[in-house]
């Protein structure tokens, strides 16, 4: 019999097999875990975490309370008042959460404000988002809060941003397991004035200038990109997807000078590298560059070049059908741009078309960057 034009079937590796049940037993065991996160104090972290879990209960979920930080405003008073709170033990004069509490009251959800809280001496964890690891360990899922300071890997960064300092730290690594990140924006002006509130956070009340809380903004968007990057991950290596080669997803990555794209093009290589596909970054010039931007320029392109990126140099007075006429050529299926919070580094140097971009990259995946 002519078997020419038949595809020979090939047999699952029995032990790559083995790694996806033990994964998908895993992701059914564990407890999921959310996290609300805020780019600075007084966004509202704790509001919106306590509302959640109303709306919860409402739904009939099983919710307590582990932990809550000290509560300055009415309406989180009054949440509070509607839930089950487990009473914290005190250990040595301090307090801490009780985890074997919990853990005999075996709710389906625990609060757990405030997630990167040192535990007093003699407690069984020496941090607070340990507590929550044993609770998601046991199958119990959490609902926590962070600001975007207490998160070790950041807190370099925003320590030069705000001037203010903390001892308290969470992992980034911890936060990188949550199953859902929500950041909690809140306009500016509001900002200001609950910082006034938040004695307890901190030493004293050091205001923020717009732009200061735009750029915490903007990290916060970026580490919870990097969060849904890995719950994709972790997805696809449970459904064997990550065994498949062959994807060809080919991104694009497209720069200017004057925004820092070191997070875009990183975030491209991930996607590139778990896909099996190509990763292309692209710069477009139209006139001279100033030395500051041809500085930072170099700088995007040696990160480029550190992850065996192409690069591609264009130079053309439209930048959006530049980028459309090399990503129809090339096959591009997704595209990475940034987009900055401020009017101004947009709309100078791309002239206000990120819309214009979007609409003609129809059958392509467009990826906003803040900037």
């Amino acid at each position: 019999m002519d078997n020419v034009g038949t595809i020979p079937k090939t047999r699952p590796d029995p032990e790559a097999l083995l790694r996806q049940v033990e994964a998908e037993e895993e992701f059914h065991r564990r407890g999921r875990l959310k996290i609300f996160l805020g780019y600075m104090s007084g966004v509202g972290k704790s509001f919106r975490m306590l509302d959640e879990a109303r709306r919860r209960r409402e739904r009939g979920e099983d919710v307590v309370v582990g932990a809550v930080q000290p509560v300055n405003f009415a309406q989180v008073e009054q949440l509070l008042k509607k839930m089950e709170v487990i009473p914290l033990k005190r250990i040595d004069g301090s307090t801490a959460i009780d985890v074997q509490a919990i853990l005999r009251r075996r709710p389906q959800v625990c609060l757990i404000d405030g997630l990167a809280y040192d535990n007093p001496p003699g407690s069984v964890n020496a941090k607070r988002w340990q507590d929550a690891e044993q609770l998601l360990a046991a199958g119990i899922s959490v609902i926590g809060s962070v600001n975007l300071q207490y998160i070790e890997e950041c807190k370099p960064q925003v320590e030069e941003i705000t001037g203010k300092k903390v001892t308290e730290t969470i992992p980034l690594s911890f936060v990188n397991l949550a199953d859902e990140i929500e950041i909690v924006d809140a306009p500016p002006e509001l900002c200001v004035e609950r910082e006034k509130a938040d004695a307890a956070d901190g030493g004293g009340v050091r205001k923020l200038s717009p732009q200061q809380m735009s750029e915490l903004r903007e990290i916060a968007l970026l580490l919870a990109a990097d969060v849904v990057d890995r719950q994709l991950e972790r997805y696809l290596k449970r459904k064997g997807i990550d065994q498949v080669s062959g994807a060809q997803e080919r991104i694009l990555v497209a720069i200017k000078p004057g925004v820092n794209a070191r997070g875009m093009i990183e975030s491209g290589r991930r996607n590139a590298d778990r896909f099996h596909g190509e990763l292309f970054v692209v710069y477009v010039t139209s006139d001279g560059l100033s030395p500051q931007h041809q500085q930072a320029l170099e700088a995007d392109l040696a990160v480029a070049n550190e992850l065996n990126a192409r690069l591609e140099h264009i130079s053309a007075e439209d930048p959006v059908s530049a980028i459309m006429d090399f990503a129809r050529a090339h096959g591009i299926t997704q595209i990475f741009v940034g987009h900055s919070t401020h009017e101004s580094w947009w709309h100078r140097t791309w002239g206000g078309r990120l819309d214009r971009l979007i609409r003609a990259a129809e059958g392509i995946d467009v990826r906003v960057f803040p900037h």
